[in-house]
């Protein structure tokens, strides 16, 4: 409708390191995609809260989180993503309703599993120089 202000998605990605360097991922039930964990960000939570609650509620692992990696939007479906550096407190992971698998990957697992719209979060997360802004189509950076 004129005049209306466009609306835009806030959603998370923790980007789960453990000590080896190895990185939390998910494959998602809903189409089969390795990804790391997250979801949208509540109305009534922080954004830290938010990454926190979303990787524990999909791969059982209790994390911090420690550092924004980065801000990802999908130009497609106008979801900003708002992507933390986390470490475990606790747990290793297991499958649960919206994760069919849980695996903690390498970089190069990363590169070969991911889209490259979810990989490069990874990435970015090991990098210095950031916090980066990048935009994709939900599976290409653009």
């Amino acid at each position: 409708m004129a005049g209306e202000s466009p609306l835009h998605s806030v959603s998370l990605t923790g980007i789960v390191v453990r000590d080896d360097g190895c990185v939390l991922a998910i494959e998602r039930r809903d189409d089969g995609r390795w990804v790391p964990p997250g979801g949208v960000l509540e109305l009534d939570e922080t954004p830290e809260a938010g990454v926190v609650r979303e990787v524990f509620e999909e791969t059982g692992v209790a994390v911090k989180a420690e550092a924004l990696i980065g801000v990802y939007k999908n130009m497609r479906l106008g979801v900003v993503t708002l992507a933390f550096r986390c470490h475990v407190i606790e747990g290793v992971g297991h499958a649960t309703e919206e994760a069919a698998a849980v695996a903690w990957l390498g970089l190069d697992e990363v590169r070969r599993r991911m889209p490259e719209a979810r990989a490069i979060r990874v990435l970015d997360a090991f990098r210095g120089g950031g916090p980066f802004v990048r935009v994709h189509d939900g599976t290409r950076l653009l």
